[in-house]
């Protein structure tokens, strides 16, 4: 094994031809040159480890070789040790002044010389082991450095971005003054001290439920980490087990690398399962053990691991019902539902349409950078006659259509794009639906004048929905505005 590659320079062949062959016994591989031309170039090509350097030589000396390698970045860490027949103290400071790290005198020694090769090699060896070790360091420094800017930065944006998403799911994005919608305020108000209750949210499509499982969370102690939201409808059947948990490289076909699930995904934070009335039998087993040992276990995993997480869910079925049937889990009801929040329809909410029109019309104009028009009392009188059964979903596409047809001009019944979801009467001639138009108008009629004029006095005196009244006399609902 070789110890050290060493270039020898010296104009005296037997000094050199005695040197290479003391240290050749050592292992060392010799490079021998006679004069500085040589060392020069041998030095810049074959990189030795370390150079004994005879001082005196024809042409330039040896001060003038350890100048030159001293100059050049590739040589001038290689460790000089001068060879000399002087042994004035001018001469060895002068040497040292030039750049070597020792001096063997002639005539010298061949333990000395052995000695002092193999103690420079070994200093030589720590001294380009630490700058490498030193150079690492400084390279992970910089490294953690930046990790520790792009973390500063991340958590910086994220709390921005949380901000924003706070500012957008907060009590500030519920539009309204109905009595419906400062009980579901005072639910949100009254939920946040208890960031761990499991809330089911109830209510007709359109109602805003992922509005109001947002709010829960972003006023909730867990506001800073994440919302994962999940419709259990659009997940395949097949995957279920695997996206809610997570799943192991090669564990199924196509698992080529490890993946957290749902519940890992949103730990700390909050998992909402919108449609939960939808998720399969089998699913909600595994969902209510989860929610009971607080653990999930990936598929092709032998290890559960411990999640923090609070769920939150909404459903638009009748939950009751699917119990009775047998199609969703009575335990797992009472997990999910230890808080619940039913939201009303539009229709029960008469009184916030208006402002949600509005509300709508300033969004999107906002957003298509227009002028915000005015909404045209005819056009309030055809909102409150219709019975939105997409809810405040439907109204938020209408004013956006509205938007768009009225051109900038004051919101008219013609801009009002309204689905009809009443059945038509199949049986009934011209005749009796006329006389029973007839009869429903005299009966509204009558009711108003007793009332003075009331619609929900009218309303409860008759035992129907003011929106029916507003339909018969769409005047009221305009002027009521």
């Amino acid at each position: 094994m070789t110890e050290g590659r060493i270039l020898v320079a010296d104009d005296t062949p037997a000094n050199l031809s005695l040197i290479s062959h003391v240290l050749e016994k050592e292992g060392h591989e010799i490079f021998a040159v006679s004069n500085a031309v040589d060392a020069l170039r041998i030095a810049a090509k074959a990189k030795p480890d370390l150079i004994l350097l005879d001082v005196m030589m024809p042409g330039h000396d040896g001060y003038y070789v350890c100048r030159e390698l001293k100059a050049e970045p590739e040589t001038r860490d290689i460790p000089v040790i001068f060879i000399t027949s002087r042994n004035e103290t001018e001469s060895i400071l002068k040497g040292f002044r030039v750049g070597a790290v020792d001096y063997i005198h002639k005539p010298f020694h061949a333990e000395e010389v052995v000695t002092r090769v193999a103690t420079h090699l070994k200093i030589s060896r720590l001294t380009r082991e630490l700058k490498e070790r030193n150079t690492e360091l400084e390279a992970e420094v910089t490294r953690r450095r930046d990790a520790e800017q792009a973390r500063d930065t991340a958590n910086q944006r994220l709390h921005t971005l949380t901000r924003k998403e706070a500012e957008r799911w907060g009590i500030g994005g519920f539009v309204g003054h109905s009595k419906h919608l400062k009980h579901i305020l005072d639910d949100i108000e009254r939920l946040q001290q208890f960031g761990k209750t499991s809330v089911l949210i109830t209510g007709e499509s359109g109602t805003g439920k992922e509005l109001v499982a947002r709010a829960i969370h972003h006023h909730s102690p867990r506001s800073e980490a994440a919302f994962i939201p999940v419709n259990c409808v659009a997940i395949p059947s097949e995957l279920m087990e695997s996206l809610f948990f997570g799943h192991m490289k090669g564990s199924f076909t196509g698992a080529t690398s490890d993946r957290k699930g749902y519940f890992e995904l949103a730990d700390g934070g909050t998992l909402f399962l919108d449609e939960i009335g939808d998720m399969p039998a089998t699913l909600q087993a595994k969902l209510l053990r989860v929610l009971e040992d607080g653990e999930v276990t990936p598929v092709g995993a032998t290890k559960p691991r411990r999640v923090d997480v609070r769920v939150l869910s909404a459903t638009n079925a009748d939950l009751q019902s699917k119990i009775t049937s047998g199609d969703f889990r009575q335990d797992l009801f009472f997990r999910l539902a230890r808080y619940t929040v039913d939201l009303p329809p539009l229709r029960d909410r008469p009184e916030d349409l208006p402002i949600l029109a509005r509300h709508f019309l300033e969004l999107f104009s906002s957003e298509m950078g227009c002028p915000v028009p005015a909404i045209s009392p005819d056009a309030l009188g055809v909102l409150a006659t219709h019975d939105f059964p997409g809810n405040i979903r439907e109204l938020k596409n209408v004013m956006e259509r509205a938007l768009i047809l009225s051109g900038g001009k004051p919101v008219q019944p013609e801009h009002l794009q309204l689905f009809d979801s009443r059945p038509k009467p199949a049986a009934a001639s011209r005749a009796e639906s006329f006389d029973l138009e007839s009869a429903e108008h005299s009966a509204i009629q009558r009711a108003l004048e007793q009332t003075q004029g009331n619609v929900a006095e009218a309303a409860r005196l008759l035992k129907i929905h003011r929106s029916r009244i507003y339909r018969k006399f769409p005047h009221l609902a305009g002027g009521s505005q």
